[in-house]
């Protein structure tokens, strides 16, 4: 297991309240895919009441849960602490539940869904390579002009133009996504024949600065369709989108 000092100011709030601002936050990488944050108790600023709950983790050791409590509201179980953990760097630190904190920022910027891992990058390059998509032996796409996102450790997508892509095929869904790198992500149902394929296709109409180069294009899983890149047929990749 990972762990390293972020060099940046992250705070976590409760009903309006801070429930821990520090300069001094650690990554810890729990699981491959992301970090997670652990603050210093002394950057702690709500009261931590014992639950009377203990988890055990096979590397972190016995883990005592706290009620989260600000003035206005309490978060159950929202705190966990490792006091006698066999890695003795995560003893005086304490984690914080996600999703059971209000807004969490990044110095004064938002971070959504989970935190972002400094080792992932997303770049969005402007290409003119012939990019088209089959589904079901239908053309649904035929571009010249993608954008190409390259994100560490997932395949190339290929974002493109709205007027590339069959649009009377297309259904707006309820579905919404969101994306610690590039944002909340809008979907649409597209239908081939008698067939409907549910999200098949998103767009990011307001994407985070750093993305911003594919707001309002629409993308498709690689893994899903049959993709041509300059007229040869791509192998699908296997992710944990297949």
């Amino acid at each position: 297991m990972r762990v390293e000092v972020s060099p940046k100011r992250v705070r976590a709030f409760l009903a309006g309240e801070v429930v821990a601002d520090s300069r001094a936050t650690r990554l810890v990488w729990e699981k491959p895919q992301y970090p997670t944050f652990y603050f210093p108790l002394a950057d702690v600023r709500a009261e931590l009441v014992p639950a009377g709950v203990t988890e055990r983790s096979p590397s972190r050791g016995d883990g005592q849960r706290f009620d989260v409590k600000v003035a206005r509201a309490t978060a159950p179980a929202a705190a966990l602490r490792y006091p006698d953990s066999p890695l003795e760097n995560l003893r005086d630190l304490v984690r914080l539940d996600w999703a059971a904190m209000d807004e969490w920022m990044e110095e004064d910027e938002p971070v959504i869904v989970h935190p972002r891992d400094p080792y992932t990058r997303v770049d969005v390059l402007a290409s003119s390579r012939h990019v088209r998509i089959e589904i079901d032996g239908v053309t649904v796409a035929d571009s010249h002009q993608p954008r190409i996102l390259f994100e560490t450790n997932l395949p190339p997508r290929y974002y493109l133009p709205l007027t590339d892509l069959q649009l009377d095929l297309l259904t707006s869904s309820a579905t919404q996504t969101q994306c610690p790198y590039k944002g909340t992500a809008t979907y649409w149902d597209l239908t081939v024949g008698e067939r409907t394929y549910a999200d098949a296709v998103w767009t990011y109409r307001s994407p985070l600065p750093e993305s911003q180069k594919i707001i309002g294009l629409a993308c498709f899983y690689n893994e899903k369709v049959d993709l041509y890149l300059d007229g040869e047929l791509q192998e699908r990749p296997r992710t944990h989108f297949s």
